[in-house]
């Protein structure tokens, strides 16, 4: 199925003259965040990329300072660490080795290089983390609330959870100060009547029962000396009643100020019964469970045009009340915020009634609107009504995704603040006077993620399906880990997560959202090592063993393309004990059913595969199980011994040999070559996963070609499990024209039918139903990278310190251009056949290893 053509030709800019001094490192991060103000450990990882203005240039050695001041920033001031100049061309994971963090609220540090001609570098711009709150610190702040009876302001038809201001005023007198807060709910903080940062829905979510996250702000620029006023504006969001470890009807928070004075950092401030609450005029509607997250319920009359200290006086204060919160960790967030990514005017707005309109935003996003309107009565109700597509009645499908505002009658804007909808449409009732494009915004909502890779080809049509699948994942990733849909279910599903994890991370820089995102199925692990299929885990979710594998897949991927070891040493213990629970349910050496739980529900194989694929026949569900438990041991014998652990390396491998014999007598059938029901994932699943004999994988290989030709027409034939299974199954093996193939085709099932019916994004179902921006069939993104790309990482190099090119090239595609973001710096390859022979030129960041696969 590949075709060699031609050569290949490593391209790097290497200068022939003399190279001058080496320039300053720069993009310097801390736990693979742009200057986090707090972290969870006492040794951080700390990384910098070298200036893309020497291209040429190898590291051959570094030299990092850290103070307590920037002031100190200097050799022989510096007074927590000079690590003097170190041999090494570690540039992405360095340790921070100096005196210990406690105390020191922030830490400035610096860095410079040598190359390999032992010329330095200039230093690099400074810049900073936090240590974060010791324990007693943390505990100074109390948890408080206000009263729902209190604050509960909104007179429209839907009555929900208030989301209250919280007040308190206080003098400064000058220096840093940090705010910490840890919310559960959403908040936002506004100090003298400003919004502190640009980021929305804070903090992330977590297992509340477990873990919740505060978030740390720098507060100094936003502070005048003397009196201050500090508002949090609180809402309920995830924090609902009857979610584990959720004990009041509302949201609550407590907070802490540390200002800095001379050396010494002071808490000058923390929650208690002296704060003050008030209405906000903003509830959060809904229950926040499957088919049920609603909208808000605003009441403009009550809102103030600013948070000033005079427009805060004019309102109802009354006291707050303390509430004891169920003892468990609190942790900074260690992933990056939500942040309003774009802004998207409506393609069209056109009126269906006297008072209705429907705009047309003209793709499918995961965010919030804000809508002008002129005319409205004063107390009068306008209804919003969101949804990505319309059904076979021509009726919008909007999944309870709604908000009512009660008018003030003057300078009417609508715009939701704690929650959030997946749409395209939205279904305005209320209204009189026109509505028209220009009075309407769209902002679609991310986690504020850096990099992202990009794709383009000579197919436009391969082009379109790229861009679909990343606009999919960028309005699924948010709130710390990646949603399987937004608007109805929004859970971090194991299964839709494993079967995009490669392509999610090929596209984009994520570590930071998958260390909240993994520290959340740790946190969910049962003590008999069964695991949810969700996580958070607020409530059951259907699922299989492929959605528990999350816990091994997803932290091998993760040290494979950013190189942190650290993400294996952590979960290692998780993933064995999460295998204990595995062998409770092996029977005669085979996976069985194990039984629904309070916190899990159903027992799949494959999910949501075309019509005419029976994925809930047994045969293939049991097969599909074990080969999932095959691949994890794959993983688990890599992890070990690179953990030094080799018996236990050894004995995963013994344990693989011994399934993936039963596997292949239990499921093979030789007359036909095939396994189980003859699918396409149950004849190639077993052979990635080694099951097969070397060999019959000529032999199954041709039951795929010619299964796939005949009985399919074509066409893929799988579902969410399938998809990713396939792809790197396609990579592994050169079949670039089997994939080119399945892509093609136009008509149901696949990406190109989706894109004919107006998809914008990828759907839940191939054939529509439910949700139109979901992450099911997302798994293809890796192929568009590794196999046309020719991007391979290296695990002898993990964190593409070494990478492996080879461009896969199928019949129909003359030329491509693809750009992977790497913690070193940006890979481009860019191919064009000519005269029949394929001319490559490769650009990367030369201290990274290339090997060309011809």
């Amino acid at each position: 199925m590949y075709k060699k053509l031609g050569y290949l030709f490593l391209y790097l800019l290497i200068a022939c003259s003399p190279m001058p001094d080496p320039e300053a490192p720069d993009d310097l991060k801390c736990c693979f965040l742009t200057e986090p103000l707090s972290v969870d450990t006492s040794e951080p990882l700390l990384a910098w990329k070298l200036p893309i203005a020497m291209p040429t240039m190898k590291q051959a050695a570094y030299q990092i300072i850290a103070a307590t001041d920037a002031k100190l920033l200097k050799e022989g001031k510096a007074d927590l660490w000079d690590s003097g100049k170190t041999l090494s061309d570690n540039r992405t994971a360095v340790k921070y080795g100096g005196k210990a963090l406690a105390g020191n609220k922030l830490v400035y540090w610096k860095v410079r290089v040598w190359d390999e001609n032992d010329k330095p570098s200039a230093w690099s711009a400074p810049t900073r983390f936090g240590a974060g709150l010791t324990d007693s610190e943390l505990n100074r702040a109390e948890y408080i609330a206000a009263r729902p009876e209190a604050v509960s302001a909104s007179n429209t038809s839907q009555k929900g959870v208030p989301s209250p201001l919280l007040r308190k005023q206080f003098d400064w007198s000058g220096g840093d100060a940090l705010l910490y807060v840890n919310s559960l709910g959403y908040h936002e903080v506004f100090i003298n009547g400003k919004k502190v940062g640009d980021c929305v829905l804070a903090p992330a979510m977590t297992q509340f029962n477990k873990r919740s996250l505060y978030v740390t702000y720098d507060v100094t620029p936003y502070l005048t000396k003397g009196s201050n006023d500090l508002v949090l504006w609180l809402a309920s969001g995830w924090y609902h009643k009857g979610r584990p470890g959720v004990v009041y009807d509302g949201p609550v928070a407590k907070a802490l100020l540390s200002v800095k004075s001379g050396n010494q950092w002071d808490n000058i401030l923390h929650t208690d019964a002296s704060w003050m609450c008030a209405p906000s005029g903003y509830e959060t509607l809904g229950e926040w469970r499957y088919h049920s997250f609603g909208g808000e319920s605003i009441n403009a009359a009550v809102l103030n045009n600013d948070l000033s200290a005079k427009s805060l006086d004019e309102l109802q204060w009354t006291s707050v009340e303390k509430v004891d919160i169920p003892a468990h960790a609190v942790t900074p967030q260690m992933t990056e915020g939500n942040v309003i990514a774009e802004e998207i005017k409506p393609v069209s707005v056109k009126q269906l009634a006297d008072n209705v309109w429907l705009a047309d935003m003209g793709k499918v996003f995961t965010g919030r609107a804000e809508i002008k309107m002129d005319r409205l009565v004063a107390g009068g109700e306008v209804r919003f009504f969101f949804g990505d597509h319309f059904n076979a009645n021509g009726t919008l499908e909007f999944e309870n995704q709604r908000d009512f505002y009660l008018a003030r009658g003057n300078d009417d804007v609508f715009c939701s603040r704690f929650n959030y909808h997946c749409f395209q449409y939205i279904r305005i009732e209320g209204v009189y006077a026109t509505i028209t494009p220009d009075d309407i915004t769209g902002y679609p909502i991310q986690t504020g993620f850096s990099g992202q890779s990009s794709f383009e080809c000579s197919d436009p049509e391969l082009n379109a399906i790229h861009d679909m699948v990343q606009w999919t994942l960028r309005n699924l990733s948010l709130g710390g880990y990646i949603v399987d849909c937004a608007h109805i279910e929004r859970l971090g599903y194991g299964g839709d997560g494993h079967a995009s994890t490669v392509t999610a991370q090929t596209m984009f820089n994520l570590a930071p959202l998958y260390a909240n995102w993994l520290q959340a199925w740790q946190d969910c692990i049962r003590e008999d090592g069964g695991l949810p299929h969700t996580a958070p885990n607020p409530y059951p979710a259907g699922g299989g063993p492929y959605w528990c594998a999350f816990i091994v897949s997803a932290p091998w991927s993760t040290y494979l393309n950013y190189g942190d070891r650290g993400v294996l040493e952590k979960y290692y213990p998780t993933m064995k004990h999460w295998l204990q629970y595995v062998d409770k349910y092996t029977v005669d050496g085979l996976l069985q059913r194990w039984p629904n739980t309070d916190y899990r529900e159903w027992y799949l194989g494959d999910w949501a595969t075309p019509t005419g694929i029976n994925q809930t026949d047994p045969a293939s569900i049991t097969l599909v199980d074990n080969c999932v438990i095959s691949e994890c041991y794959i993983y688990l014998e890599k992890i070990a011994r690179l953990l030094g652990k080799d018996d236990e390396a050894k004995d995963f491998a013994e344990r693989k040999n011994r399934l993936d014999s039963i596997i292949h007598a239990t499921f093979y059938k030789p007359d036909s070559a095939v396994y189980a029901t003859a699918t396409q994932i149950d004849n190639i699943y077993p052979m990635l996963a080694g099951v097969t004999p070397s060999q019959l994988v000529p032999s199954v290989t041709n039951s795929v070609f010619s299964l796939t030709a005949g009985k399919y027409k074509g066409h893929l034939a799988t579902g969410l499990v399938g998809i990713p299974v396939l792809v790197e199954w396609a990579v592994k093996n050169n079949c670039p024209d089997f994939v080119y193939g399945m892509l093609k085709q136009r008509d149901y099932p696949g990406y190109l039918y989706m894109l004919a019916q107006g998809g914008t994004a990828t759907w839940e179902h191939w054939n529509g139903e439910r949700s139109r921006l979901h992450n099911c069939y997302n798994g293809i993104g890796a192929w568009f990278y590794q196999a046309i790309g020719g991007i391979q990482p290296v695990e002898e190099a993990p964190g593409y310190r070494k990478i492996r090119i080879c461009p896969q090239v199928p019949n129909g595609i003359t030329w491509a251009k693809v750009t992977k973001d790497t913690p070193y710096g940006a890979v481009t390859v860019h191919w064009e056949l000519k005269d029949g022979k394929l001319h490559t030129d490769v650009k990367a960041p030369a201290d990274c290893e290339v090997e060309i696969i011809e």
